[in-house]
């Protein structure tokens, strides 16, 4: 944080000066205050006069169109005596300020300010002597604090205007440049290292009219105003020479230099002769800074000022360490160019803010854009390195419930009708022998009842253990002859010590599916298996297809749609291929597929995409009882042609599955089997019939280009944030009020961006890793944007707040 330093000065060398020091950050409140007093000093008065004389007696050729000159003596020995009236002048200035009458403002600034801190003194004044001292040769500046830069000003603290409260730079700044009457001087050096300058464009305007100069001012808006060439200050009136024959006062130029600083002119430079008088007048107009030389200066100097201060400037730095470096650069000429270094001076409105040059490409170079590419590369290896471990997993997962439960609802599938049996179903007279959920006789009447509406296809998902009586031989045969009926058995599992479920007898092997799931560690189903070689031979179930798939089989068919396999092992239904999850040559069933790590993928898998009708998963077709069917209340039309599911959803059964979806108290949904049993069928015929999406997961060649992608998003992202901290410095915005807000919005904004488009191709059938994405984003993008907020040029601007 840059300190400001204002003396106010009141008085003049020949009756003494009042002095009030204030001391506080740059752009608060003066936090020290005191006063005190500087004696009158004839003497210094009369050395800066004879310097004045000195210097001027020095050259023939300046910026400045004067009466002539006689020069007496040698060149060597007018330089020679400039020197020894500038040194005269050095002592009596550091004199007159170690006076006694001054000591306590000395000393209360060596008190609050540290020698390595910069700093900007204000010297605020009315009289022009004391504007003429060389402040910048106080001991005080120029020997303990190296970073503090002297800087003029007028005393009254006139109402800021809102040109004033900004030093934003459009995103090239404009700056218009008067190239003057150039009699005996070149200002075409000047001209050339405007057009060097990056991020800038700059209007020339040489030898111009009046008119040409009014009109530019009072069209367009300038950042800068630029004026090389000859002028002149005398008495309270000076002029600049626009070319041979004509000159402008600043009163002629008041209105149109009024518009300009309100549509956004921040600085003007008067790289010409004797400006003090300048600066002056251009003030009263609230220019916001002013650079002008005090002196007639030679044209060597002038142009090696100008190079050296645009050369800082536009590199990022202040105005203050841009004009305090190229007047050190100019100590190194002062052989042949005496009093070089006094001439450059800042003249400033007291509530300015001070303006820095932020070139559009600040940071962006090849260096950069390596070391960014190199970051996204190092994080996208990072975060998939910790991601193939298996650490993002439970996360990945749930980012995948998000998305299924945020897509939008669908149409019931009415391909399907659904039998259930309630409680209420549970105590029909045909249940009174039951032993299950269902006893022979409501079987058999239900099957019975079902015949007669010719559906295409029948489905029972519920385990029949209860022996089929003599007296039921029927049924049995029904199990022996319906070819749509279809019945669900259980394999065995030795490693928990399940012996397996078998069908109802006499159901033939090729009317057979088997129930098996394979649910997540968090129970809950994501994943639906086709088919499966059962790894025990002497289980009663020896299915190879799973309930769901043949009767998805079964109804296609008669579609003329069958099911087999393409020559990469891929199951083919009609046009769709229903690609399965891992791989055929994993032996062990785990495998790596989207954010599944160590996946147990033993079987022919996919990814189960949920219909949800009505925000839940459990409308995914239209319902019926029991009690419905055997009374004679179902519809025909639902029946007919269609595949028809019978089981359970009775709470004392508990057969029941957690979802991705939510339930109203904040845990998984869980459905009834036949429901799930229904979400399977229906995922396969759908996708057949109405080429409904299958989910999928990118290949992952594709998923490491996902997420480094991303990562590369981030790193940008971070480099704008970067950008727009110091475009926050440059237009004043306290760092952390409501701008730091529209940082935290404007990356709230990226990562819905990114969700939106995981969304939208999960809408499509495909899984991309939203989670890794999200974390390489975050993970990049602050990375960068820390590391650039944190580079000289950055804190530099951000120290000058």
């Amino acid at each position: 944080m840059r300190k400001l330093v204002v003396l106010k000065l009141d008085g003049d060398l020949h009756l003494g000066v009042q002095v009030t020091l204030e001391i506080g950050e740059e752009g608060k409140r003066p936090t020290t205050e005191m006063t005190g007093k500087l004696p009158s000093n004839l003497d210094m008065a009369t050395a800066i006069a004879q310097w004045e004389s000195t210097y001027r007696n020095l050259w023939k050729f300046t910026r400045i169109k004067a009466k002539k000159i006689i020069y007496d003596g040698s060149i060597s020995q007018r330089r020679k005596e400039c020197d020894t009236k500038a040194s005269e002048v050095r002592e009596h200035l550091n004199n007159w300020l170690l006076s006694e009458s001054f000591r306590p403002v000395r000393e209360k600034w060596l008190k609050h300010l540290m020698p390595d801190e910069e700093v900007r003194v204000l010297i605020r004044t009315h009289c022009l002597q004391l504007k003429k001292l060389p402040w910048h040769l106080w001991d005080l500046i120029d020997r303990d604090y190296l970073k503090a830069e002297v800087v003029l000003s007028i005393p009254e603290s006139e109402p800021v205007t809102a040109a004033l409260q900004t030093s934003t730079f459009r995103n090239k700044i404009r700056i218009l440049a008067i190239l003057g009457d150039s009699q005996g001087i070149d200002v075409e050096q000047d001209r050339q290292l405007l057009e060097k300058l990056p991020n800038a464009t700059t209007t020339f305007l040489v030898e111009p009219q009046y008119s040409d100069i009014n009109d530019k001012l009072w069209k367009q808006p300038w950042n800068i105003l630029f004026f090389a060439g000859h002028s002149k200050s005398e008495a309270e009136t000076s002029c600049i020479y626009i070319n041979e024959t004509d000159k402008l006062t600043i009163d002629e130029l008041r209105y149109a230099l009024r518009n300009a600083v309100a549509n956004g002119l921040q600085l003007a430079i008067f790289n010409s002769c004797d400006g003090l008088g300048l600066a002056r007048e251009l003030q009263d107009l609230q220019i916001p800074q002013i650079i002008v030389m005090r002196e007639p200066v030679p044209d060597q100097v002038a142009q090696t000022f100008l190079k050296h201060f645009l050369e800082v400037f536009s590199s990022g730095q202040s105005i203050y360490a841009a004009v305090r470096t190229a007047r050190q650069r100019l100590k190194g000429i002062e052989k042949e160019y005496p009093g070089a270094s006094w001439l450059p001076v800042i003249s400033e409105h007291p509530a300015v803010v001070p303006i820095t040059w932020l070139k559009s490409r600040w940071f962006f170079n090849t260096r950069r854009l390596e070391s960014l590419l190199l970051l996204s590369l190092l994080v996208t290896a990072g975060v998939l390195g910790i991601r193939h471990q298996g650490g993002l997993q439970t996360w990945e997962l749930l980012s995948y419930d998000q998305l299924m439960r945020s897509r939008p609802q669908e149409k019931q599938d009415s391909r399907l009708l659904i039998v259930t049996i309630t409680e209420d179903d549970l105590y029909l007279p045909e249940q009174k022998q039951r032993s299950g959920s269902l006893s022979n006789l409501a079987l058999a009447r239900l099957l019975d009842k079902l015949a007669q509406l010719k559906p295409r296809t029948i489905g029972l998902d519920i385990y029949r253990s209860e022996p089929v009586q003599p007296n039921q031989a029927y049924l049995t045969t029904r199990w022996q002859t319906d070819d749509n009926l279809f019945a669900i058995c259980k394999v065995s599992d030795r490693t928990q010590n399940y012996p397996g479920v078998p069908s109802p007898k006499g159901v033939p092997p090729e009317r057979q599916g088997f129930s098996d799931i394979i649910p997540d560690s968090d129970h809950v189903l994501r994943r639906h298996l086709l088919a499966m070689q059962p790894a025990d031979p002497t289980s009663p179930c020896t299915a190879h297809y799973a309930l769901n798939a043949q009767l998805a089989f079964h109804y296609l068919k008669k579609e003329g749609i069958s099911a087999q396999y393409t020559p990469q092992g891929d199951l083919q239904l009609g046009n769709v291929v229903v690609k399965r999850l891992g791989s055929r040559s994993v032996s062990k069933g785990k495998s790596h597929i989207g954010g599944y790590q160590q996946a147990d993928t033993r079987g022919y898998q996919i990814l189960l995409n949920y219909r949800s009708y009505q925000g839940s998963p459990l409308e995914i077709a239209p319902k019926v009882t029991l009690t419905d069917v055997l009374k004679g209340k179902v519809n025909p039309d639902q029946v007919k042609d269609r595949i028809v599911l019978i089981g359970t959803t009775a709470q004392s059964f508990r057969d029941y599955i957690p979802t991705p979806y939510m339930s109203e108290q904040g845990s998984s949904q869980e459905i009834p089997g036949v429901i799930l049993q229904a979400q399977m069928v229906s995922q396969l015929v759908s996708a057949v019939m109405d080429r409904r999406p299958l989910i999928r997961v990118l290949p992952v060649w594709g998923e490491v280009l996902w997420i480094s992608g991303w990562s590369v998003v981030g790193g940008a992202f971070g480099y704008a944030v970067s950008q727009t901290l110091a475009l926050m410095v440059l237009q004043t915005f306290p760092i952390g009020d409501r701008s730091g807000v529209y940082l935290v919005l404007a990356g709230g904004c990226v990562l819905v961006i990114l969700y939106v488009l995981c969304l939208i191709l999960f809408y499509q059938g495909i899984w991309v890793p939203l989670v890794p994405s999200t974390l390489v984003l975050v993970v990049t993008g602050g990375t960068v944007a820390i590391y650039l907020s944190s580079q000289p040029s950055l804190q530099q601007l951000i120290s000058t707040k």
